[in-house]
């Protein structure tokens, strides 16, 4: 048997650390949440993403009561992207998320799903992504959807 160890790297930073573009980006991914529908989880969350061209797209989670039916935050502002900036390169992607008017003190990370979406959406840029997941009490910086999905695939 052959044992292998697959290891990420990431960043953990605070907010004043971050270049005013970055904050720019957090601030937005957390006004997002005030757009997300979230009547059964009252779990909202929020996404900003920037693209090579300079443009930031937001999206939020918008959940309906045939579960399967909403879709999470991440992809709602990749594929808005994708209709209105079709030609630019996702660079950057930042997420917020709140509860009960509050937002979480550790980051959370973007569902399977949504790491299929945004690994797809990064090889069809060419670039990776970098990515900010905001906490209150900390914030990670992590380059690239290959550190979520180290088993990716693509046909």
């Amino acid at each position: 048997m052959i044992c292998k160890v697959k290891k990420i790297e990431y960043s953990e930073v605070g907010y004043n650390e971050l270049p005013d573009n970055v904050k720019q980006l957090i601030d937005k991914a957390k006004e997002a949440t005030k757009t997300s529908y979230a009547p059964y989880s009252k779990f909202h969350v929020g996404a900003a993403l920037e693209t090579d061209g300079s443009h930031l797209v937001c999206g939020s989670n918008q959940e309906n009561v045939a579960y399967p039916s909403g879709l999470c935050a991440e992809r709602t502002a990749v594929f808005a992207c994708g209709a209105q900036y079709p030609k630019e390169a996702v660079v950057a992607l930042a997420i917020a998320a709140e509860t009960e008017g509050k937002f979480l003190a550790q980051p959370i990370v973007p569902c399977a799903a949504c790491l299929q979406v945004l690994l797809e959406t990064e090889r069809r840029g060419g670039k990776a992504i970098d990515f900010y997941l905001y906490g209150t009490e900390v914030i990670y910086h992590i380059k690239g959807v290959g550190s979520f999905l180290p088993f990716s695939f693509d046909m």
